[in-house]
């Protein structure tokens, strides 16, 4: 590459070198801080380009798609739709449909009688009986026991959907095919 002296001082490509392109050398027209500011220049633009990508894919793997579930209610239980919010909020895409058979669903999906409460659920293989709290429902997925499901007997004041100013302690109880259920978490 040929140069040319300028009167400040500074060298000028030309002839020869597409703007000088081709120069692989510092002289001392092009200091090396100049040259470290424009690499560092489009290391910035680069990370400012992929960023948004990098982030993007980051957030697909680490928020779980919505988990589809299915609410078996009667249509004159206003706790039930309270439970449904409650399952919303929590991140689950809810469909529902209001039935006055709701006996003839728990004994066809397999609900204990010992077990039953206003409504009844299906996420991925398993029930989920009554206000049961989302963050089981969740926890029940993660885990993958071998079960049927979950259940929250009767209607205890403040579990999901149940709020109010008081707020019983109750258990959440596993349940295998069979009826069997134990504790699984206690609140």
């Amino acid at each position: 590459m040929n140069f040319d002296s300028t009167a400040d001082g500074t060298a000028r490509a030309h002839a020869g070198t597409a703007a000088g392109l081709t120069a692989s050398r510092n002289t001392p027209s092009e200091p090396a801080s100049r040259r470290a500011f424009l690499s560092a220049l489009a290391q910035a633009a680069g990370i400012l380009v992929a960023a948004p990508l990098l982030a993007t894919r980051l957030r697909a793997e680490t928020v779980p798609a919505p988990v589809a579930i299915m609410v078996y209610k009667d249509p004159g239980c206003g706790c039930c739709n309270e439970w449904i919010k409650h399952m919303q909020k929590a991140g689950f895409a809810v469909r529902s449909e209001d039935t006055i058979k709701m006996d003839a669903i728990k004994i066809k999906l397999g609900v204990p009688s010992a077990l039953a409460s206003c409504h009844t659920a299906v996420v991925g293989d398993y029930l989920v009986e009554g206000h049961v709290p989302a963050d089981l429902v969740l926890k029940l997925l993660k885990e993958k026991p071998s079960a049927r499901g979950l259940a929250v007997p009767g209607m205890p004041q403040g579990s999901p959907g149940m709020e109010g100013p008081t707020k019983d302690k109750y258990n959440v109880m596993l349940f295998d095919r069979l009826g069997k259920a134990t504790v699984y978490a206690s609140r």
